[in-house]
């Protein structure tokens, strides 16, 4: 059996000794968290996607909400403390990141940006979300992400 390829998320988590479990998945591209979520034959509400955006005082902000869930812009903004907010443009995500689309964790960005966990992750022991690279996914429990990233859980979708 071959060794699993680890990404910079598992190596951070292995380094702060976190548990957490490994999901691969065949796709060189990024397909919906939805389709993420049914190849892995896991709960779509227990899967969660990373947005980046952007806040009227040009700070940006992370926010983690189901992949069954729409961001609500003006629920962001109110968590953020923020006039408005809105998505950033996908090419400037790898520069800002580090990550490209379908591959975007809220753990090992280039720099820690204000983090928003949506509350629904309260609901589960474990939550799963991007390891960082298309075709990974990191499970844990949404506590343990707080070790690693500082967050607050926020009402962000609709």
């Amino acid at each position: 059996m071959k060794k699993m390829e680890k990404t910079n998320v598992m190596r951070v988590l292995d380094q702060m000794n976190i548990t957490y479990r490994e999901h691969t998945y065949d796709s060189t591209e990024a397909i919906s968290g939805t389709e993420v979520a049914s190849i892995l034959g896991e709960d779509p509400d227990q899967v969660f996607k990373t947005l980046v955006t952007v806040g009227a005082s040009r700070q940006n902000y992370v926010f983690v909400i189901p992949v069954t869930r729409e961001l609500n812009l003006k629920k962001a903004a109110r968590a953020a403390g923020e006039k408005s907010i809105q998505m950033i443009k996908s090419k400037e995500l790898l520069p800002l990141t580090g990550y490209v689309h379908g591959g975007c964790s809220p753990i090992g960005m280039k720099k820690y940006f204000g983090t928003f966990l949506d509350e629904t992750a309260m609901l589960f022991d474990t939550i799963l979300f991007s390891g960082g690279r298309i075709g990974f996914q990191v499970e844990m429990n949404p506590e343990d992400l707080r070790a690693v990233i500082p967050f607050e859980y926020a009402d962000l979708c609709d």
